[in-house]
């Protein structure tokens, strides 16, 4: 009796480990707090809370547009527009927001990483000093991080920046388990190796996000957002091993963008304007008190 239990328990466990849970109860629905009216970023294929400029929000358009980030506030308005002048828009998917090589400095991390038909041999991530809304709009002083997946190309529109480690991550899109490749800190050799540390059972990510204190993950598609919270000290990587909770999701017209409040109190998510319709900025209030693990 006590080993067909286990047999059952067991067999329950690789049935039902990693499969997203549904959950309604941590954060509200969305609710449109502006709209992209800048004809500039049409394609918005990223987003990241800024702390520089607080209550403000980073952007940029997909490939084969200029060079360019945009400043948005809260309501969706573009502020500032700065021009990344010695960098190429080859197929931009992700930015991120984190720690880099000066201690108390934020920086971004904009990633050109898609690769629709798996033909790229590398990856670039570019990284900057987050500017202000006053300085000038020409970026000049830009590291270029050179990327190769160890298992090949594949096409990742996900970057994620680990605040506490420092590691980045880029999530694949196209398999029907998707695959997380970890990007060690320092990140310093001519071309940085991305090694395959996990999948996760879900498909077609097209962005994501860590919160400001590295204990929470949202990953999204077109039709679903995953959520994960450490419990504990686990390291990002061990987090995504685990069962993600899918969240309440307002699906968006080619939505990709998606970021954390800075403030933690919720997070904001953006798509694409198509079809003649102008893409909202949406925001997740956090319903429940959050604690720390």
């Amino acid at each position: 009796m006590e080993r067909r239990l286990f047999l059952f328990l067991a067999s329950f466990l690789f049935t039902h480990c990693g499969t997203p849970q549904t959950n309604e109860s941590i954060f509200e629905k969305g609710v449109a707090v502006g709209v992209n009216k800048n004809k500039r970023l049409e394609e918005a294929s990223g987003l990241a809370a800024s702390s520089r400029n607080p209550g403000h929000f980073w952007s940029h358009n997909d490939g084969g547009h200029p060079a360019e980030i945009f400043l948005m506030d809260e309501r969706a308005v573009t502020r500032r527009v700065f021009t990344l002048s010695t960098i190429v828009n080859r197929d931009w998917e992700d930015i991120a927001r984190g720690p880099g090589p000066e201690e108390n400095t934020s920086y971004l991390y904009v990633g050109d990483i898609g690769d629709n038909l798996s033909r790229y041999p590398l990856k670039y991530i570019y990284r900057l000093k987050e500017p202000s809304l006053e300085q000038p709009e020409e970026i000049t002083e830009v590291d270029t991080l050179v990327i190769k997946l160890e298992v090949g190309a594949l096409d990742t529109e996900a970057l994620l920046c680990d605040p506490i480690s420092k590691n980045l991550y880029l999530i694949s899109k196209r398999e029907k388990s998707v695959r997380v490749f970890e990007i060690a800190y320092p990140l310093t050799d001519d071309t940085l190796v991305a090694k395959n540390v996990c999948t996760i059972p879900v498909k077609n990510i097209t962005g994501g996000d860590v919160s400001p204190d590295g204990n929470e993950v949202l990953l999204k598609n077109y039709e679903k957002i995953y959520y994960w919270r450490k419990i504990g000290n686990e390291t990002l990587v061990d987090l995504l091993k685990t069962p993600p909770t899918e969240l309440p999701y307002d699906r968006e017209q080619q939505g990709e963008g998606i970021s954390w409040a800075y403030d933690g109190s919720g997070f904001y998510t953006l798509g694409e304007n198509a079809k003649g319709e102008r893409a909202k900025l949406l925001f997740y209030k956090r319903k429940q008190q959050k604690t720390n693990p």
